[in-house]
C-alpha cells in the first residue's frame, strides 16, 4: 500500500471506526497496566521475606525487564507488521499480553514474576501498533488530530487505573487486578478481531526491505532519526520525575497525613491536561504545521520544568504539573505524526517499531536518572536536569525540522 492511497476516500472510509475501537481498546489497556504498577513492590513483598534493599532490587528488575525486552522485540514486530499487517500485530499483542498478565496473578516467587514481565515485553506493542494502524490508514490531512485523539485513550486509562487498582487490591488482594487486566486485554483482542479493518497488501517473505533500504527511501532520514531520539528524550524527561514526585510532595507538605491522596492528585494532573489538549493541538498542527506545535511544546516544557524546582507550596507544584501535561500534548502525538508524514505507508510499522524501542529505552533510563540525581543532589535538581534535557531536545528538533525535505 503506497502512501498515495492514504487520501483515497473509498479506501479510508473505515478509519474513523478503527479510531473509535482502538481508542476504547487503548483505554482499557491503559487501565490494565496502570492498575498494576503502583502496588508492584507490595505484591513482590508477599512472595517472600525481603530486606528493603532486596525489595527495591526485585521491583526494579521486574519493572525494567518488560521495557528492556520491548526495546529488542519492537523492531522485529515492526518488520513483521510491514509484511503481514498491523491488525495481526494488534491481535498478537492483545492476546499474548492477556495470557501473560493473567499468569502473573499465579506466581509464587519473584523470579517467576520477572520471567513473565520479560515475556510481557515480547508480546507488548498494542498501543504502538494501534498508532501505526491509524497513522497508515487515516488521511494525512487528519493524521495529527487522529493520533492526538488516540493518545487520549491510553492516557485516560492510565489515569483511572491506579484508582481502580488501589480499590480492588485493598478489598480483594493484589492478585485480582492482574486477573482483571488479563480480562480487559482479552476484550481488546475480541474487539480488534471483530471490528478492526485494514486493507493490507502483504510483502512476500524475503522481499521486505532492510533497515538500510528503508532509510534510503525516506525523503528526510535525518528528521526521522531525530524524531526517534526525541521520543527517547521525552520519555526520559517524563519518567525522571516519577521516582521522586511523591517524596517531593511529602517534603512540600511537611509530613501531612494527606500526602498519599495529594501525591496521587498531583501525579494525575499532567494526564488530565493531556486528555484535554492533545486532540486540539493535533488538529492545530494539521492546520499550521506539526513541527511548529512540537517546537512550541519543547520551549514550553523548559519553561514549566524550571520553576518546579523552586516552588514553596503544593498548589504551585500542582499548577505547574498541569502545565506539564499541556506541553506533553504537544510532544508525543506530534512526533508520531511527523514520523507518519515522513515515512511511506508500507514502512510505517517498522518505523513505529523503532520508535517504541527508543520509547522503551527512555522508560528504563528516566527513573534511573531521577533516582541518581535526587540521591546525589536533591529533588529540585531533578526538575532542573529535566528542563536541561528539554532544552537539548529543542535545539535537536529545531535543527532537523529546518530541513527543506521535512514534511511538517
Amino acid at each position: 500500500m503506497s502512501s498515495n492511497t492514504q487520501n483515497t476516500p473509498k479506501e479510508n472510509s473505515y478509519w474513523k471506526r478503527n479510531l473509535k475501537v482502538l481508542w476504547f481498546s487503548t483505554f482499557v489497556t491503559g487501565i490494565g497496566f496502570s492498575m498494576i504498577t503502583p502496588f508492584m513492590p507490595l505484591y513482590i513483598n508477599t512472595l517472600g521475606n525481603f530486606t528493603k534493599s532486596q525489595l527495591v532490587i526485585w521491583n526494579g528488575i521486574a519493572f525494567s525487564a518488560t521495557f528492556l525486552v520491548m526495546a529488542i522485540a519492537s523492531p522485529i514486530w515492526g518488520k513483521i507488521a510491514d509484511r503481514r499487517g498491523r491488525k495481526l500485530m494488534l491481535i498478537r499483542a492483545a492476546l499474548g499480553m492477556s495470557i501473560v498478565i493473567f499468569l502473573q496473578s499465579l506466581v509464587t516467587a519473584p523470579w517467576q514474576l520477572v520471567a513473565l514481565r520479560a515475556l510481557q515485553g515480547v508480546f507488548s506493542g498494542f498501543v504502538s501498533n494501534a498508532s501505526t494502524l491509524i497513522a497508515s490508514t487515516a488521511p494525512r490531512s487528519e493524521s495529527g488530530k487522529a493520533l492526538g485523539t488516540l493518545n487520549t485513550g491510553v492516557i485516560s486509562g492510565t489515569l483511572l487505573g491506579p484508582l481502580v487498582g488501589g480499590v480492588i487490591a485493598q478489598y480483594f488482594g493484589y492478585r485480582i487486578p492482574f486477573m482483571i487486566t488479563g480480562g480487559l486485554l482479552f476484550t481488546a483482542f475480541v474487539l480488534t478481531v471483530i471490528f478492526i479493518k485494514e486493507d493490507f497488501k502483504p510483502v512476500p517473505k524475503g522481499q521486505e526491505a532492510t533497515t538500510k533500504d528503508i532509510f534510503k527511501t525516506l525523503k528526510n532520514p535525518n528528521l526521522v532519526l531525530a524524531m526517534l531520539v526525541t521520543t527517547m528524550i521525552i520519555q526520559i524527561s517524563n519518567n525522571s520525575i516519577n521516582p521522586i514526585i511523591s517524596l517531593y510532595v511529602r517534603q512540600l507538605m511537611h509530613g501531612s497525613d494527606k500526602v498519599t491522596l495529594i501525591a496521587g492528585f498531583v501525579a494525575a494532573l499532567p494526564g488530565i491536561a493531556n486528555i484535554i489538549a492533545a486532540p486540539r493541538f493535533g488538529a492545530l498542527g494539521d492546520r499550521i504545521g506539526t513541527g511548529k506545535i512540537l517546537i512550541g511544546g519543547l520551549i514550553f516544557a523548559v519553561l514549566v520544568y524550571i520553576p518546579q524546582a523552586f516552588v514553596n507550596n503544593i498548589w504551585q507544584l500542582a499548577i505547574l504539573r498541569f502545565l506539564v501535561g499541556v506541553s506533553d500534548a504537544c510532544l508525543v502525538p506530534q512526533v508520531q505524526t511527523l514520523l507518519a508524514k515522513n515515512t511511506d505507508a508500507q514502512y510505517t510499522g517498522r518505523i513505529f517499531g523503532y520508535n517504541q524501542s527508543f520509547q522503551a529505552v527512555g522508560n528504563v533510563c528516566g527513573p534511573l536518572l531521577g533516582s541518581y540525581v535526587s540521591s546525589a543532589f536533591s529533588y529540585s535538581t531533578v526538575f532542573l536536569t529535566t528542563s536541561g534535557l528539554a532544552l537539548i531536545n529543542f535545539f535537536w528538533v529545531f535543527n532537523h525540522l529546518h530541513s527543506k525535505k521535512a514534511k511538517k
